[in-house]
């Protein structure tokens, strides 16, 4: 930062025009420090008021990814390596190509985070399909998501699969893969690119291979309401700082537009059920159709469930469908939602307030409370034939969704603390000029 120390030399003829100069470089030097402070730390030194007008939070990428660019041609895709995180970008009606080195000794499954700028429309059925195919082109597996009957876009994650097995028929060998990942956008959409975070994560497969059949009953009656002390926990900005949560009543605020993401682990033999309930608002009556989002994403970043609901001021609510315990034997089923519950994990929880509730209430966040439960006795996994990573539970994930950590925290990903440190430093920087000014301007009138 510079202080122009230079200019302040005090070259007056007599004593009192030094002083002078010298007070006057003084009351410059305080004035250059506090004005670089507050145009860094602009959002800090904002008033209260201004803080309605203030933009949404960006989505949160993984600060780790790295910078990827998807080929329009198979022949020339880049690799994808296992337990990796990559950035790209999508464009409209784009086809992007990446390669997998895949032997026989893992499942694979890449999956894509799609995010749209804020403030765009969609035409129903806009959204994007990921697949994993061999070399002859057929899919081994793909998932299409899209922002259903909502005309605003939102972030939206997919997964595709290749699973080793000796009853599947096709991509058993070992090899060049592919995964691709196609945009679908009517014409009337807004054409802005959209970012992409995709992820290649792999899970062992068993030592001995059981029978696939589910049960034909199952608990799919929903559980009694919780007695729980309604808490404080307000959701990330994406899948890498989504906030943990055990079972109880949470309470968050979500402006129009806004996404959040919570994560809950859920391991073999539970289940989970989730509620999500607007608050009402005083501000108005009219009606939003699909004014909450509710979603639900597994481990690896799949899709399984969506639910939405309208709002009309008066308190708004919908719950994710109930799905059978999570289970290895799930995968063997082509319900989605069932298929999705493959695997002990974090499971991801998001809410999205449609943008057109600003236009009828205000650019103001509404209460946002969520019911979670987790029901089930735990079970012994499946019998992996390696380190399962992140398909389980362990003692620390349950410790993390007690104390409310953030996916990264419990990472020890460094970037909060380091933010943290910097808003503090920002803070004493701006109060430390502001009494420079002070002292400086009193020097100066007397």
């Amino acid at each position: 930062m510079s202080t122009q120390a230079g200019a302040t030399s005090g070259n007056g003829a007599g004593r009192g025009s030094g002083r002078r100069g010298r007070t006057a470089a003084r009351t410059r030097k305080a004035a250059a420090l506090l004005t670089a402070a507050a145009a860094a730390g602009a959002v800090t030194a904002l008033p209260a008021g201004a803080a309605e007008a203030a933009p949404l939070p960006a989505y949160s990428f993984d600060p780790s990814a790295q910078r990827i660019a998807g080929a329009a041609s198979s022949a020339d895709a880049k690799p994808l390596a296992p337990g990796g995180t990559y950035r790209d970008t999508l464009k409209k009606d784009g086809k992007l190509y990446y390669r997998l080195d895949l032997d026989t000794s893992k499942n694979t499954y890449v999956s894509a985070v799609a995010v749209p700028k804020p403030g765009g429309t969609a035409a129903y059925g806009d959204g994007f399909r990921i697949s994993v195919q061999d070399g002859s082109g057929i899919e081994c597996g793909y998932q299409d998501v899209n922002f259903a009957s909502g005309e605003y876009v939102r972030p939206l994650a997919a997964y595709a699969r290749r699973i080793v097995h000796p009853d599947v028929s096709g991509c058993q060998e070992a090899g060049t893969y592919y995964a691709v990942v196609e945009r679908e956008s009517d014409a009337a959409s807004t054409p802005d690119d959209w970012e992409l975070e995709l992820q290649h994560v792999t899970e062992p497969l068993l030592t001995k291979n059981g029978p696939d059949k589910l049960p034909e009953s199952w608990p799919s009656g929903t559980p009694a309401p919780l007695a729980a002390e309604q808490k404080k926990r307000q959701g990330g900005n994406g899948f890498h700082d989504a906030v943990s949560l055990d079972k109880g009543e949470w309470r968050a605020d979500i402006r129009p537009g806004q996404t959040l993401y919570w994560r809950v682990p859920v391991d073999w033999g539970q289940q989970l059920f989730t509620t999500a309930e607007l608050g009402s608002s005083d501000a108005g009556d009219e009606s939003v159709g699909n004014a909450l989002a509710l979603g639900l994403a597994n481990p690896a970043r799949g899709f399984v469930d969506l639910q939405t609901v309208s709002y009309s001021g008066d308190p708004a609510r919908t719950a994710l469908d109930p799905q059978r315990p999570v289970d290895h034997k799930n995968r063997s089923a082509y319900d989605t939602g069932t298929s999705g519950m493959r695997f002990a994990g974090w499971y991801y929880v998001t809410a999205t307030l449609n943008p057109e509730i600003a236009e009828e209430y205000g650019d103001q966040p509404l209460p946002l409370i969520l019911r979670v439960d987790v029901t089930g006795t735990k079970q012994s996994g499946p019998g992996y034939a390696g380190d399962p990573g992140i398909f389980q539970v362990t003692t620390d994930d349950r410790e993390a969704a007690a104390s409310g950590a953030t996916g990264a925290e419990a990472a020890g990903d460094s970037t909060m603390a380091v933010v943290a440190a910097g808003g503090l430093g920002l803070g004493t920087v701006l109060l430390v000029g502001l009494g420079a000014w002070t002292l400086l301007a009193r020097r100066a009138a007397r």
